[in-house]
C-alpha cells in the first residue's frame, strides 16, 4: 500500500522471489509500471526485472482480497487515510507492517484502523527511482520490525528475497536511531546534490550535526536511548561530521559507501512538486523537545524552510547559506 520508491523496491524483490504482490499506488507510478515493468537493482550488483504483464496494479485496495501481509509505505501525511482505506476492505486482524519514515506512523495507522493488526517497521536504506519503473538501493542495511508471532513466518521469505528483516521487542529506539540519520534528508533536499556529494561538503555536514545535537538533547530529556545504527554512536557521529574533509573521508569511509545514484526521498519529493516529510523528521524532534520543556530551533527552521511556503518549492541553498539560516 503506497507503491512509491520503497514500496516498489520491497514489492519488486518479493515478487522476484515468487511472492504474489499487489501494488497500490498513484497514477504516475501505475502508468510507469504498466509501460516499463518493474526493475529493482542494488549497489551490490543484484538485478531483477519483472515484465509489466506480471504486475498486479491497483488504484486502491481491491475488494475481496485477503492478503497475508500488507506493507504500508505511503508518505507520512497519507497514513491515516491509507489505513482507513485498508480497514474498509480487509478482514479484521489483517497483518500490516508500517515500512515508513519517522516514529509515529504505526500508531497513526493503528488509530485509524483499530481492527487491523498494525506493527511498526523500519527501512534503513536509501532507494532511488532512477528511471520509470526502475528502483535502485544505494546504501546498506537490514529491515527491522516489531517482534510479533504474526510476522515471524515471513523471516525466511524476506531473506530469500534479498531484503532480510530483523525483529525487535521494542522498535522505538530503532526508529529514533533511524530518525537521527534521516535528519540529513532535509539537508540533502535543500542542497540539490546526490547524497554522497552532499556528505562530502563540510558545511552541509555541520548542519546535519547541529540537527542531531538538538535531537539528542530532546531524547535525553525524554529518557529515550536511540539505537546505534551506524559504526558510531550518535554522539560521536555528530563530532565526526564536523571533521575536515581530508579526515572525514578516512574516518567515515563506510558511511560514504553510497553509489552516485543515491539521493534522499525528500529530494525526490521536491523534484516531483510534492510536499515533503520534513514534519515526520525535524518536526518530530521539535514536538519531542517541546513536550519535555526544551526547544529545537534549528529543526524548526528546517521545517520552515521546506514546508513553510508549500506548495511553492523551496530554493536550493548552498552549504554556507544553510549554515547562516541555522545560525551556525
Amino acid at each position: 500500500m503506497g507503491a512509491g520508491t520503497i514500496g516498489c523496491y520491497l514489492g519488486g524483490c518479493l515478487a522476484a522471489a515468487g511472492v504474489t504482490v499487489h501494488f497500490i499506488g498513484r497514477p504516475r507510478m501505475r502508468d510507469a509500471l504498466a509501460r516499463a515493468g518493474l526493475t529493482v537493482t542494488d549497489l551490490d550488483g543484484a538485478r531483477h526485472a519483472l515484465p509489466a504483464s506480471s504486475l498486479n496494479l491497483h488504484a486502491s485496495p481491491p475488494i475481496g482480497q485477503r492478503p497475508a501481509l500488507v506493507l504500508l509505505a505511503v508518505k507520512s501525511g497519507a497514513t491515516a487515510e491509507a489505513a482507513a482505506q485498508l480497514a474498509s476492505v480487509l478482514p479484521a486482524r489483517t497483518l500490516v507492517v508500517s515500512m515508513q519514515n519517522g516514529v509515529s506512523n504505526a500508531s497513526t495507522a493503528a488509530a485509524a484502523a483499530p481492527a487491523l493488526h498494525v506493527l511498526a517497521g523500519m527501512v534503513p536504506y536509501n532507494v532511488a527511482e532512477i528511471a520509470p519503473g526502475a528502483f535502485h538501493r544505494g546504501t546498506l542495511g537490514r529491515l527491522a520490525a516489531q517482534d510479533d508471532a504474526a510476522v515471524r513466518p515471513w523471516l525466511g521469505v524476506f531473506e530469500r528475497a534479498g531484503v532480510p528483516i530483523d525483529l525487535h521487542a521494542d522498535l522505538r529506539s530503532i526508529q529514533w536511531g533511524k530518525l537521527l540519520l534521516n535528519l540529513n534528508n532535509a539537508v540533502n533536499a535543500l542542497s540539490g546534490l546526490p547524497l554522497r556529494a552532499e556528505l562530502l561538503d563540510r558545511g552541509y555536514r555541520r548542519c546535519f550535526a547541529a540537527l542531531i545535537d538538538e535531537a539528542l538533547v530532546a531524547l535525553d530529556a525524554a529518557g529515550i536511548a536511540p539505537a546505534q545504527l551506524t559504526a558510531l554512536p550518535a554522539q560521536k557521529l555528530s563530532s565526526v561530521l564536523r571533521l575536515p574533509n581530508w579526515l572525514f573521508t578516512i574516518v567515515a569511509a563506510r558511511m560514504l559507501r553510497i553509489d552516485e545514484k543515491a539521493r534522499s526521498s525528500m529530494a525526490d519529493d521536491l523534484a516531483l512538486g510534492r510536499r515533503t516529510e520534513v514534519d515526520a523528521f525535524c518536526g518530530e524532534v521539535v514536538r519531542l523537545a517541546q513536550a519535555h520543556g526544551r526547544t529545537a530551533p534549528r529543526n524548526a527552521k528546517m521545517v520552515e524552510l521546506l514546508d513553510g511556503g508549500w506548495p511553492t518549492p523551496p530554493r536550493r541553498l548552498s552549504s554556507r547559506a544553510l549554515c547562516v539560516a541555522l545560525g551556525l
